[in-house]
C-alpha cells in the first residue's frame, strides 16, 4: 500500500483529509513543512499533500527543500490560494498538481491516483503501449515486430511524457517545461516540431499516436 504524507497546519482538515485517505493509503501526518522534512527522512513516502500556508515552514519551502535534495517524490498542493501567481509560484517550486478549497475528497483520491501510476511509469523507466515498449534507459522504442528505433533525447523524453499519461492534455508550456526545463530558451516551435519529427518517425505504428487538441495543446494516445 502507498505512503501519503498529509501535511495540514489546521488540524480539523488534517484529521478529516487523513481519515477520508486511510481507507486506500497508510498515511502519514504533519503540521508543518519542517515536520514533514522530518518524517520524510524517516519512513517511506511516496506522495505528499500539503498546505500552502503553514507556521515555521510554508508549503512552497517544503517542495523546494524537496527539490534541491533531489527528492522526486510527487506534491499536491491543497490550498485556498487560488490566483494565477500562487499557482505559478507553486508549480515553480517544482510541485505536480494543485487543487483548490473547497475541494470534492473523490477528486482528491483521482489525483492521488494518477501521481502514483506516471511515478510508477517513471521508476521503472519503461511503458508498454500496445505491443511497444519504451525503454528510457536506451532512449529506444521496440514495435511488436521486434523492430527498435533510437531517439535523439528529447524526443525520447517528449514521447515518454506523452505515453506516460495517455488521454492527458499537455499545454506546450507545460511541455517546454517538463522536457527542456523551467529556464530554458526555447519556445512553442521547438515542441511543435519535435511533434512533428515523432509522428513523422512513427507514422506506421498502430500502436500510439499524439493527437493536437486545437488550442490547449496535445495528448498521447494508445491503442491495444
Amino acid at each position: 500500500m502507498a505512503t501519503v504524507l498529509v501535511v495540514e497546519d489546521d488540524e480539523n482538515t488534517r484529521i478529516l483529509t487523513t481519515a477520508r485517505l486511510k481507507p486506500y493509503y497508510t498515511v502519514l501526518a504533519a503540521e508543518n513543512g519542517q515536520e514533514a522534512i522530518d518524517l520524510f527522512y524517516e519512513k517511506p513516502v511516496d506522495l505528499i499533500v500539503t498546505d500552502v500556508m503553514m507556521p515555521v515552514m510554508d508549503g512552497y519551502e517544503l517542495v523546494r527543500t524537496l527539490r534541491d535534495y533531489k527528492q522526486d517524490v510527487p506534491v499536491i498542493f491543497l490550498t485556498a490560494k487560488d490566483s494565477f501567481e500562487d499557482k505559478r509560484e507553486g508549480f515553480a517550486s517544482g510541485i505536480d498538481d494543485y487543487m483548490t478549497k473547497p475541494f470534492r475528497y473523490e477528486e482528491l483520491l483521482w489525483r492521488i491516483e494518477a501521481l502514483l501510476r506516471r511515478a510508477n511509469i517513471e521508476s521503472s523507466r519503461t511503458i508498454k503501449a500496445g505491443a511497444s515498449v519504451l525503454d528510457q534507459n536506451t532512449y529506444t522504442v521496440t514495435d511488436g515486430t521486434g523492430n527498435e528505433v533510437q531517439l535523439p533525447a528529447k524526443e525520447f523524453d517528449l514521447l515518454f511524457l506523452l505515453l506516460s499519461s495517455p488521454g492527458q492534455i499537455f499545454t506546450k508550456q507545460q511541455i517546454l517545461d517538463k522536457v527542456w526545463g523551467m529556464d530554458t530558451g526555447s519556445d512553442d516551435s521547438t515542441v511543435k516540431t519535435h511533434i512533428n519529427r515523432l509522428r513523422n518517425r512513427f507514422e506506421g505504428n498502430p500502436d500510439f499516436e499524439i493527437v493536437t487538441v486545437r488550442g490547449l495543446g496535445y495528448k498521447g494516445m494508445i491503442h491495444t
